[in-house]
């Protein structure tokens, strides 16, 4: 089996798709929720780090569900793809819940200066030494491998809420600094689930006998909280408008690849006048402490792959400004050097990578530069169903797909 610690490039990632294609099926619908351990996770695809970075797309992974068992088997599955567009589509539309969330944060930390009880609440967390079964196993997990099973992490995000009560911006930080598949829609609106927040007094408890099923009978924790008290945090924000779809221009131009969409091949032709290919990641920006180095090196590698891809695709030496000290300075330097003036960039959403490079891409704007981010059809299609709660999205999700030609016919709202 294909480990989510190797090689972060799109051919690991196909290599793993194609794995677990024949278990897809009822085979995931029944087992998703069970986590036997580290050593033995047959039942869930760990794909995830993957279509983080867009190493793989969404698409291709649907069809591939779609291909080995049909509509009513692959049905689980693929809404559980669906999750992370439903998250990455709300959080477009409430862009200030990220922008709140880095407010939050920031204060909680300061606070961590002052409340010396807190600060040994937090660290005896982070570091595997609440005394909580199971909770500490998954905090060292994390911080060894850069992975954990979803319902562990609803299982842990729980426990730090309403066991230790501690502050759930903290929480999203630490596992930020960890995760390979780091995303910050995903991982904040997932946060803010557990707690109540993004579906208002809707709170996940963890129980005992449900993380004594779901661990395999690994872990069976008696000392967590019977209740769930209520988080501080402010409501949902009413939903923005998407900004409009960008077009691809009509002349030469040059392509900018960040960390979000790594495999432009698969959806631009190969036959696009395109000038020159250059690449930068934020990686090191996703959290308020150090970033692990498994998470940054998984980031780096993914650029990496996807610039030799891109490359090739197009026939052109594509440029790492990653590599460079001063990475705005060497995007500003990089377009310079240009002799078109419109840069194309596959959409960056909501996070730190459009927190570090809108101030760059705004002076290129204001320098005569013409900016254009083009949003892949998947996203085009699911986001707009993404405004409220998931149900409204998932009852799209046969006609979306059907648009997409991905499937016909296709019955995903039971």
């Amino acid at each position: 089996m294909i480990s989510h610690h190797e090689t972060p490039a799109r051919r690991t990632g196909l290599e793993r798709l194609n794995e677990f294609a024949p278990l897809m099926g009822t085979h995931y619908g029944h087992r998703r929720n069970i986590d036997p351990g580290e050593n033995a996770r047959p039942n869930v695809s760990q794909l995830s780090p993957f279509l983080r970075h867009r190493l793989i797309s969404e698409e291709e992974v649907a069809s591939a569900a779609l291909t080995v068992h049909g509509s009513e088997q692959a049905t689980k599955f693929i809404q559980e793809i669906c999750w992370r567009t439903y998250f990455k589509g709300w959080l477009e539309h409430h862009p200030s819940v990220w922008s709140d969330y880095i407010s939050d944060r920031d204060a909680q930390f300061t606070s961590l200066e002052k409340d010396k009880g807190l600060r040994a609440d937090y660290e005896a967390a982070i570091e595997g030494r609440a005394g909580i079964e199971g909770f500490d196993h998954w905090a060292k997990e994390l911080t060894e491998t850069g992975y954990l099973h979803n319902h562990a992490r609803m299982s842990f995000a729980s426990i730090w809420l309403f066991t230790l009560k501690l502050p759930w911006s903290l929480g999203a930080d630490f596992f930020l600094r960890h995760l390979l598949d780091g995303d910050p829609a995903s991982n904040t609106l997932s946060w803010r689930w557990v707690a109540g927040l993004h579906t208002l007094g809707k709170t996940y408890l963890a129980k005992k006998e449900a993380i004594e099923t779901c661990s395999d009978g690994r872990f069976a924790p008696g000392n967590l909280a019977q209740s769930a008290r209520q988080v501080p945090g402010p409501d949902n924000p009413q939903p923005q408008q998407l900004p409009p779809r960008d077009i691809l221009p009509d002349e030469s131009f040059a392509l900018l690849l960040t960390e979000d969409d790594l495999s432009v091949e698969t959806w631009l032709n190969e036959h696009l006048d395109i000038e020159a290919i250059a690449g930068l990641h934020s990686a090191e920006t996703r959290c308020a402490a150090d970033v692990s180095e498994k998470a940054v090196s998984f980031t780096k590698g993914a650029l990496k792959d996807g610039l030799a891809r891109a490359g090739s695709h197009f026939g052109i030496e594509a440029q790492n400004l990653s590599d460079d000290s001063d990475r705005q300075s060497a995007l500003k330097d990089w377009a310079n050097s240009l002799e078109t003036r419109h840069i194309v960039v596959p959409y960056i959403p909501a996070g730190w990578t459009r927190d570090t490079l809108s101030p760059v891409l705004s002076g290129l704007q204001a320098d005569g530069f013409h900016i254009h981010q083009i949003r892949r059809d998947w996203d085009e299609c699911f986001w707009p169903h993404a405004r409220k709660g998931f149900f409204k999205l998932r009852k799209q999700i046969p006609s979306v797909l059907d648009t997409l030609d991905i499937a016909e016919g296709l019955k995903l709202d039971g």
